[in-house]
């Protein structure tokens, strides 16, 4: 029996747009997320146009009004640092009341190179800077956390300045959580940055996120986020630490790779290698992806996003709720 860990279903809405899904099925296997008993989370990814896809926050809005229980939230919002901190502090303290106190706002400062589409694009139609996408992620954290927790809020920062504003309503949750996500290994960043990446969690966030990393290297980071919490005088031990991971389930590995590889390839319009593939994707029978799970487990993760690169993704839902995910309960 493997060790215990909370299961999140992360929803292809990207797929609307590439035919690979539809509304109604993305509603339809969120409902039967939260009836397995499964899953304790729904998940949906975000992108302005850099990947086209439904909008995360209305996709949300309607998951929540076909669950009861799941907790909701994006995979990460990576167009958190293109959004007006004040308006959509206000969309998504109305989404907490709406889905009763279930959300879990991932922000994160949107990607760059291989498998992130044309952000250069994005932040120029914005008319703003990509360099400055990580302290404009932190002042929007800032600035949610003063509107969601008081009134006549004032605020005079690099990028927004306001004076005595009142966000109504507030959320539900007091406070209401925002995790960080980031991946940094991808780009063989230097010591020293992955420290100040380790320190924004360490300092900022209630939960860290990560994805496309090897057991080891998640254990390696969340040690150093661990070790730049320690020099700030905060306690992470009770963080969430969750991993953004894709599954398929076939007996014939190469079948899975193969069809792994065409579902991301296209929905990031690039072209992952089966190196890369292999360190994203627990591939193969239910067995394999028992084990490829347990070892991210082994390394710390205490909640593991599961997304199916498959265009069968009720067949592959039902497969990981019969036959991988009964493993881990």
């Amino acid at each position: 029996m493997a060790k215990r860990v909370s299961f999140g279903l992360t929803l292809p809405n990207r797929g609307v747009v590439l035919g690979v899904t539809t509304v109604k099925e993305m509603l339809d296997l969120s409902q039967e997320a939260e009836r397995s008993g499964v899953f304790d989370s729904i998940w949906v990814g975000d992108s302005l146009a850099a990947k086209p896809r439904l909008e995360a926050l209305t996709l949300l809005s309607a998951i929540a009004a076909r669950t009861e229980r799941v907790t909701l939230g994006p995979a990460c919002l990576a167009s958190f640092p293109l959004r007006h901190p004040i308006v959509f502090a206000y969309q998504w303290a109305s989404f907490d009341v709406i889905c009763g106190g279930r959300s879990i706002l991932v922000v994160c400062q949107g990607g760059r190179g291989q498998g992130a589409g044309d952000s250069e694009m994005e932040w120029a139609a914005m008319g703003l800077d990509l360099s400055e996408r990580a302290h404009r992620m932190e002042e929007g954290i800032e600035i949610l956390r003063k509107l969601w927790a008081g009134n006549n809020v004032s605020h005079q920062g690099r990028f927004y300045q306001f004076a005595n504003l009142t966000i109504e309503p507030k959320p539900i949750q007091q406070p209401c959580p925002i995790w960080i996500a980031n991946n940094p290994h991808i780009f063989g960043a230097s010591e020293k940055l992955l420290d100040r990446i380790a320190q924004r969690v360490a300092r900022l966030a209630d939960g860290w996120q990560t994805t496309f990393v090897t057991p080891e290297g998640f254990r390696l980071a969340w040690e150093r986020i661990e070790r730049q919490a320690t020099a700030i005088g905060r306690d992470v031990s009770r963080m969430p630490r969750c991993l953004y991971y894709n599954c398929h389930i076939n007996e014939d590995r190469a079948v899975a790779l193969q069809e792994a590889k065409e579902f991301l390839d296209a929905y990031y319009t690039t072209s992952f290698t089966a190196e890369q593939l292999n360190v994203w994707v627990a591939m193969g029978s239910p067995q394999e992806c028992i084990t490829a799970i347990q070892r991210f487990v082994e390394a710390g993760a205490d909640s593991i996003c599961v997304r199916f690169p498959a265009r069968q993704q009720f067949r592959q839902f039902e497969r990981f709720v019969q036959e991988v995910a009964p493993a881990f309960q």
